[in-house]
């Protein structure tokens, strides 16, 4: 059972959320908040009486007392563990973009299916990011279009470079917003194997969430080469 946290400052979408998680018998919903404090008091009196933790937070950028992207940072410094997906509308991008940083593991649209918001709070529980293509690429470009200096593209670039063949395949495949089993079917090789892969590479970049793969990426200006 994946144990699932939804994080809204509008009580109807928190509902429509949850309801949309009811329908998958493997998840359910073990706690709500309308603004990051709230999540913050929920998951600190959770650890403190020995209550179980959410695995995947569902996470509203815009909310007030704290916003999703101050929510995200503290969550990921004292939860590592749990992961966190962005909520976000197309504008709302630039704004979304700094919960990257912050350690989450990808966005959703408002307006997802309730069979993919299932399957991204899966996908994001087994380890991969969520980087649909609908909005990636958006999302990244223009959030660092201005904020990255030649010396820093330069400094990232050397360390893609330092990536083996196979490893900067993979983190160009991760980019595209494939999770490991579409990757290892694409090269034909185990799931396993790609997750062992995607280890290595945060490794060499110095990194901890998949989704900051792509960010680094686009930052590199390696985008542009593929």
């Amino acid at each position: 059972m994946i144990r699932v946290m939804i994080v809204d400052d509008q009580r109807p979408a928190r509902m429509g959320f949850a309801l949309m998680v009811a329908k998958d018998a493997g998840l359910l919903v073990i706690g709500q908040a309308e603004n990051g404090q709230e999540a913050l008091d929920f998951l600190d009196s959770s650890n403190k009486h020995k209550q179980p933790l959410p695995d995947v937070i569902l996470m509203d950028v815009r909310m007030p007392v704290m916003d999703g992207l101050d929510a995200t940072s503290a969550i990921k410094e004292n939860y590592p563990s749990i992961k966190v997906v962005i909520l976000t509308t197309y504008d709302q991008d630039d704004y979304a973009f700094g919960a990257l940083s912050a350690g989450a593991s990808g966005f959703l649209l408002k307006d997802v299916k309730t069979a993919d918001l299932c399957k991204a709070i899966r996908s994001v529980h087994a380890g991969d990011a969520i980087l649909t293509p609908r909005i990636t690429g958006e999302v990244i470009k223009r959030g660092i279009s201005v904020q990255v200096s030649t010396y820093e593209e330069m400094e990232l670039r050397k360390k893609f470079a330092k990536l083996g063949r196979r490893e900067f395949e993979v983190a160009s495949l991760v980019c595209e917003g494939m999770t490991n089993a579409e990757i290892g079917e694409k090269l034909s090789i185990q799931s396993d194997s790609v997750k062992k892969t995607v280890s290595r590479i945060l490794n060499k970049l110095g990194v901890k969430e998949r989704v900051n793969i792509a960010v680094l990426w686009y930052k590199a200006g390696l985008n542009a080469r593929r």
